[in-house]
């Protein structure tokens, strides 16, 4: 199928059950969960028999990225197929820098193998979208957090996912393409450059209050946020 053949076929399918399921973050998160948790289980190998063993995740948790990436208008009528991939990539880099919350492997080495197929299931389902600028959006996030991990910078972390979900949901522009530059290069005030920027883009959206304020994204950044401080 193509890009654009699934596109419709994937707006379709969302619509049938995502738009009537938003009756607050909390669920909607734990909806997304389950999810994820599904689409692991049908996975071959042991990423497949580590997310069968995983027990069902609560049924209320606080929202994150993925859940505001999906609240965009860029992702209108395929907010639950955007949240599922925004979910990949984040159970993926939690499996590199954090706590996952469904697939624990005990072997690090295994969980490292993990998380780079996470990451490849998420970029390759973005791609069947044919949202090559999110492709690339993500795969800049991708390296930019591991940058973050090795530096063991808390705050850049959630500000690079904070402003990953912005760019993903909203569309990015010239001051986040330069928060990011300054990341790479170890600049200090990177983290606030990229927080910023991305609460600016939706303020003028008329989104922050409703979206940012709302959105307890520190969970389950925090957890990768704070194994990322102790290396």
């Amino acid at each position: 199928m193509s890009a654009g053949g699934a596109r419709k076929a994937a707006v379709a399918a969302d619509r049938a059950g995502w738009s009537g399921a938003r009756d607050d973050g909390a669920s909607a998160a734990a909806a997304a969960l389950e999810r994820l948790r599904a689409a692991l289980a049908a996975q071959p190998g042991e990423l497949g028999e580590l997310a069968r063993a995983a027990g069902p995740p609560p049924r209320r948790c606080p929202p994150g990225p993925a859940q505001l990436a999906a609240a965009g208008p860029r992702t209108a009528g395929l907010h639950e197929h955007y949240e599922l991939l925004l979910e990949l990539i984040l159970e993926g880099s939690l499996l590199h820098y954090g706590q996952p919350r469904l697939v624990r492997p005990a072997d690090p080495d295994l969980a490292l193998l993990l998380g780079d197929q996470l990451y490849a299931l998420g970029l390759r389902r973005l791609a069947e979208l044919g949202d090559l600028e999110a492709v690339r959006e993500l795969a800049d996030l991708i390296s930019l957090l591991s940058q973050a991990a090795v530096a063991g910078e808390e705050g850049l972390v959630t500000a690079i996912w904070l402003a990953g979900a912005v760019a993903v949901g909203w569309g990015a522009d010239h001051a986040h393409e330069r928060a990011k530059e300054l990341a790479r290069q170890g600049w200090p005030g990177a983290a606030e450059q990229l927080a910023d920027g991305a609460a600016a883009r939706l303020r003028a959206a008329g989104s922050f209050e409703e979206r940012a304020c709302a959105w307890a994204w520190r969970y389950p950044l925090a957890r990768l946020a704070s194994r990322a401080s102790d290396r």
